[in-house]
Parts: structure tokens; C-alpha cells; sequence
């Protein structure tokens, strides 16, 4: 092991206000890198220092590579690249970069160096869009990573653009044509907001501009503009470590704000930036670790929009399957984004490959906070809007979230399960709507701990829904509905339910998504509260899925008899207690776990591992630092402040 570097730059790091850095430690291996590529299709990749640089082994790169190959294959010769009105460049520049990868180079530079549909509207910035941020991260790319390709005048054109655009922060400048905006029109529309950049504030809308508006005020000289926006990245970053992220594990937005800082990571100049953006990749895919599970993405998660329920199918779960693959199924619908992941020479901590497979001691609980959405607001630093629940099974990952206010783009409870032939199967429960589809709705309380949850909610005539497999044997014994998965087993206690009956996905889109799953309705009953119990088996804690049944049925209890007063408690087969307060004051459910309450004002951290040593993650709230331990693998970086 070396931990030279770390001291090497502690110096250096001091001088930034709230410099990051890290190092990767492991039993047999050097710090520095010796794996990662320097080329992809011929292509030369940015130049990035070693002490910049996470360890991976050959085996890993190779993988990876692998992955990236068969990416590229599929994105080559399409039948268009697409056009560049609008933000459309996010989709249409990707498509044109892959099929240079493939070694169509002249049709792609060709379309990369077209005039823009909107150029009388670029006209203050040389006809290049510098407005739109989904526009942004691809012309990033597309000027300092292909720019030895592009014509010089037209590179030139884009030098002339950026540097007008970032002589003063285009943020706070009027549009020639638009000003301020009308505040009409779709979002996206720069009649809308008006102003020389897109000023929409959502996490990867404002990497994409934080990110873009640097660098070039860094290429052009404009140092004015350019440290601004080295304290607004610094400002990030820091908020990161200390509270986490507004958007935080979305299914569908996560990788839009990894990428950016790909591109800052890439080809920051300032030693200090460019250590900023390696410790904004780490800690984002430290969280995607997390959530990830065998090419699944757990939840709870935030701006959850229901598409991304199974294996390979959420848009992070594929973006973030280049780095950590594990998983039996191809990714036959890979993410454009993974363009700027296959075109870097970045690569996660081995530590944070090794959380994302899993490997570490199981059964484990990890409790986890996340912020308020608009986390830069007033007052939405002084504590976390939501409390998290996950657990790790041998054979399963499960999470649940617990807050004080609905949500309707919160997904409030998912349960991963081992399969063999697609990665993972879902089991999926919510409030509302006609199906299983993403919001944390009024009035549900949900606590969990280990192995074992409950939901309650008023009996007023809002249904339950759940999702499952098709293959997933279903029961029902004693009251209880049992499911059996290839090796985890399910077993739901209903509160005040009627029996489920299966149900079509109404919804067109989604119906042809989930072909291969099956909804389940169950309808409340009664005056008073309604929800259910879920009990949890496998083979390492129960044996056989016969002997789970037998001893849930046997051994378990689910205690009713203050279900009026909003009060549950359940006995699992172990002998475990569970108890559920409905809490009406406070919106926070009172739990309880053999005997010991959850203190919710407590439990502030980021990420508390339930071990002694922190492992597999530790982040504590407001205190920098973050630790990942899995396998022999450890990684540590800390905000300086």
C-alpha cells in the first residue's frame, strides 16, 4: 500500500477553500493507475495526471472495454445523427461522436461542424449555441476532445463564441434578442427565461452550464468569469459531501450530471479544479454503488419517473453498468451518455466496483439522508428532507424512505432480488394511480428495519399496487400472500386489504415496458388504517422457501390489536420486533426495533453503515468525509475546509 500522494498534495490542497482529494487504498496493489486506457477506436484521450487517477486492475479495464465495444457497435452507421434545433445536440452530437468511434469520421465531422437551425439567434456568440445545457456537454466534447479533428476555422468560430460568451458571466446578461424572457413557451425555450445561457437550476442542468462556462472561460482567458465559476463548482462539490444531492439517485437524471464533470475531470486546466471534479465523480459514483445491484437500480430515488423498474432498463443503471457491469443480461438499449464514460479516462475507486458488485459482509443495514430538492435554498441546508432505509441481503437489496411531506416524483419502497438469468427481479409497492408508478403520496407512513417493513396509511379508497415478475410463485396460507422468487421469499401480512387481484398497465408506454411483470391491486377496507407487513426470507437465514413458509405461518406474529390508535408491531420468525407508530403530528413514523426507538433528529449522516468498522460507506452529515470499505478494498477522500 502507498499513501505518499495524499501527503504529496495535502499542501497544495489546503490552499483551496474546500479542496477534495482522495486516495485509493489497497492490499496488493500500487495507488497509481497502470490499466486505464490512453485510446479508445484511435482516438486520443485527454492527458490526465497519475495522482488524478483511481487504481484499476488489467482484468477491470478489460472489462470495461468490452462493455465499450459493444456500446460503440451498437450506436454505429445509424440512419441519422438527428438535428441541432433547440437542446437537440444532447442526443444528435452523441450519435455523430459514437459513429466517429466507429470510423465513419467525415460523416460525423461533417454533421458536428453544420451551421445551428437557431445561428440568427447565436449571432452575440459567432453562430455557436452556447445557451442550451443539454447543448453544452456535447459542445464541450466536441471542441477540446475532437477539435484536432474540426476545421480550423470553425474551431475558431467556437474560440471567438466562448470567449464572448464568457466575458462576463452569461448568466446575468440580457439576450439581444430574448432579454430575461417573456416567461412563456416550454421551459427549455430561451424566449422563456432569455439570458446568454440556459439558467435552469436542477443538478444536471446546472453541471452542464457550471461546468461548460469554466472551461471555456479557462480556454479563452476570461479569469474573471472563470473563477466565479471555480467557487460555484467548489460551492457544489463541497454541498456533496455535506448534504448530498438534490436530485439525488435518480433512475433517469443521475449520469446527466456525472457527465459534465467528466468533461471538467478531462481537460481542466487548474490543478485544484480539476482534483474538484474527480471528487464530485467520486462521491457520484460512490451513491450509484449504492443503488446499483447486478445492472438494477434500487430506490428510494428522486425524479423516479417509473421506466426503470428491472434489470438494465432505468437510465442510470445502464450508464453506470460501463464501470460496473455484474450482471448476466447485455445491455441492448445502452444510454447515449455513455459517449463522454467510454471517451474519459476517469474510472471509479476499485473500492466503489467492489460496493457496486456487492462485495462485503451480508446481512447489512445501511441508514442513509438526503436533501431537500432545492438544496441551495435558505434553510433547506439545516437538516435532510428525507430518511433512508436499505438493506442487503445475501440474495437481496431492499429500500424504503420515510419524510414529512408527499412527493410526487419519489419512488418510496424497492426490493431487488437475485436472478440468475436477468440480473435481478422487482418487487414493487405504492399508493395510488392505476399501477406501480413513482410518488411518496400523502398520508403514507413507512418504517423499516433489516429485513423487515411496514406500511400504513388511512383506510380512505386509495388502493395498494404491487409489482412482480410473472415468474414469481404466488400463495396465499393462513391470510398471508407469499411470493417466491428464484432464492428470496416474500411474505406480506395484509393490514385492512382485500385480497389482490392482477390488473393491466392502462398506460401504452409502460405496458410494453413491463411485458414480462404483473401489477396486483388490493383495494382497502374498514374505517381505520390500511397497509401492510412484509417479512423477507432467504436460503442463508430461512433454508428452503417450504421451512420460510412453515415458520413465518409458525413463528411470526402481526399484532393488530392498536390498529385503531395508528399502532403496529411485528414478530418475525427470529423473534425480531417491528413497531409502527403513525405518527399524525410530525408526518415521521415512531419506530421501534426490539425495543430500541429510531431517533430521526439522530440520524443526520449521509450514509451510516450499521457495523463498527463504517464499512462498506460512511458519510457523516456536514463532516466531509467519505469512506468506502469493501472486500479488502478502502477508499477515503474528505472535504478540507
Amino acid at each position: 500500500m502507498k499513501f505518499s500522494y495524499v501527503a504529496r498534495y495535502a499542501v497544495a490542497a489546503s490552499l483551496l477553500p474546500f479542496a477534495l482529494f482522495g486516495c485509493a487504498l489497497t492490499t496488493a496493489e500500487e495507488a497509481f493507475p497502470s490499466a486505464t486506457t490512453k485510446t479508445i477506436s484511435g482516438l486520443q484521450l485527454s492527458e490526465v495526471e497519475p495522482e488524478f487517477q483511481n487504481s484499476w486492475t488489467q482484468e477491470l479495464e478489460a472489462e470495461f472495454q468490452q462493455r465499450a465495444a459493444t456500446v460503440i457497435r451498437h450506436f454505429a452507421n445509424p440512419n441519422g445523427y438527428g438535428n441541432g434545433h433547440g437542446e437537440n445536440e444532447k442526443s444528435a452530437y452523441s450519435r455523430a461522436m459514437f459513429d466517429f468511434l466507429a470510423g465513419n469520421r467525415k460523416t460525423a465531422l461533417v454533421f458536428l461542424q453544420q451551421e445551428d437551425p437557431q445561428a440568427d439567434k447565436h449571432a452575440h456568440t459567432e453562430g455557436i449555441d452556447y445557451y442550451y445545457s443539454f447543448t453544452l456537454k456535447g459542445q464541450i466534447r466536441k471542441y477540446f476532445l475532437f477539435g484536432r479533428f474540426l476545421d480550423p476555422a470553425y474551431k475558431q468560430r467556437m474560440y471567438l463564441g466562448a470567449k464572448k460568451w464568457t466575458q462576463e458571466d452569461p448568466l446575468n446578461r440580457m439576450h439581444p434578442i430574448y432579454g430575461f424572457g417573456d416567461s412563456r413557451g416550454k421551459e427549455w425555450d430561451m424566449s422563456k427565461r432569455g439570458g446568454w445561457v440556459d439558467s435552469r437550476n436542477t443538478d444536471n442542468l446546472r453541471a452542464m452550464r457550471e461546468v461548460a462556462v469554466y472551461l471555456m472561460a479557462e480556454e479563452t482567458g476570461n479569469e474573471k468569469t472563470r473563477q466565479l465559476y471555480k467557487q460555484k463548482i467548489q460551492g457544489y462539490v463541497r454541498t456533496l459531501y455535506h448534504i448530498g444531492m438534490g436530485e439525488w439517485d435518480s433512475e433517469a437524471y443521475m449520469s446527466h450530471t456525472f457527465v459534465p464533470y467528466l468533461n471538467l475531470y478531462d481537460f481542466a486546466k487548474d490543478p485544484q479544479v480539476k482534483r474538484l471534479a474527480k471528487a464530485a465523480l467520486d462521491w457520484m459514483s460512490a451513491a450509484a454503488a449504492v443503488k446499483y445491484y447486478r445492472g438494477g437500480w434500487g430506490g428510494p430515488s428522486k425524479r423516479d419517473y417509473g421506466g426503470g423498474n428491472g434489470a438494465l432498463m432505468s437510465s442510470a443503471a445502464k450508464t453506470f453498468w460501463l464501470y460496473f457491469g455484474d450482471t448476466p443480461l447485455p445491455n441492448s438499449q445502452p444510454e447515449l451518455d455513455m459517449l463522454y464514460l467510454i471517451t474519459s479516462i476517469y474510472r471509479p475507486p476499485q473500492a466503489v466496483v467492489a460496493l457496486a458488485r456487492k462485495q462485503f459482509d451480508k446481512p447489512l443495514e445501511i441508514l442513509a439522508t438526503k436533501p431537500f430538492y432545492e438544496n441551495w435554498k435558505l434553510g433547506n441546508d439545516e437538516y435532510p428532507a428525507y430518511w433512508e432505509t436499505q438493506f442487503f441481503g445475501n440474495t437481496y437489496q431492499m429500500g424504503s424512505v420515510a419524510g414529512t411531506f408527499a412527493d410526487k416524483d419519489v419512488s418510496p419502497f424497492k426490493l431487488m432480488a437475485y436472478n440468475s438469468r436477468r440480473g435481478v427481479d422487482y418487487f414493487i409497492a405504492n399508493t395510488g394511480g392505476n399501477w406501480v408508478h413513482p410518488g411518496k403520496n400523502s398520508g403514507d407512513r413507512i418504517g423499516q428495519s433489516r429485513n423487515l417493513l411496514i406500511w400504513l396509511r388511512p383506510a380512505t379508497q386509495t388502493p395498494f399496487f404491487f409489482q412482480l415478475p410473472k415468474t414469481a410463485k404466488a400463495e396465499i396460507e393462513g391470510g398471508i400472500w407469499f411470493f417466491q422468487l428464484e432464492k428470496t421469499w416474500l411474505a406480506i401480512r395484509p393490514i385492512n386489504l382485500d385480497t389482490y387481484f392482477p390488473v393491466p398497465i392502462s398506460d401504452r408506454k409502460y405496458g410494453s415496458i413491463y411485458v414480462r411483470e404483473q401489477t396486483f391491486k388490493a383495494t382497502t377496507k374498514d374505517d381505520t388504517y390500511a397497509g401492510f407487513a412484509l417479512e423477507v426470507g432467504e436460503p442463508e437465514s430461512h433454508g428452503s422457501y417450504e421451512e420460510f413458509k412453515q415458520a413465518v405461518k409458525q413463528k411470526s406474529q402481526l399484532d393488530l390489536s392498536q390498529l385503531n390508535q395508528g399502532i403496529v408491531k411485528l414478530q418475525d420468525v427470529k423473534g425480531n420486533h417491528l413497531q409502527l407508530f403513525y405518527n399524525q403530528l410530525f408526518l415521521l413514523p415512531l419506530l421501534i426495533f426490539n425495543g430500541k426507538e429510531r431517533n430521526w433528529s439522530e440520524n443526520f449522516a449521509l450514509y451510516n453503515s450499521q457495523t463498527r468498522d463504517r464499512a462498506p460507506i460512511s458519510l457523516g452529515w456536514k463532516q466531509g468525509e467519505l469512506l468506502i470499505k469493501a472486500g479488502e478494498l478502502q477508499f477515503k477522500t474528505r472535504a478540507i475546509q
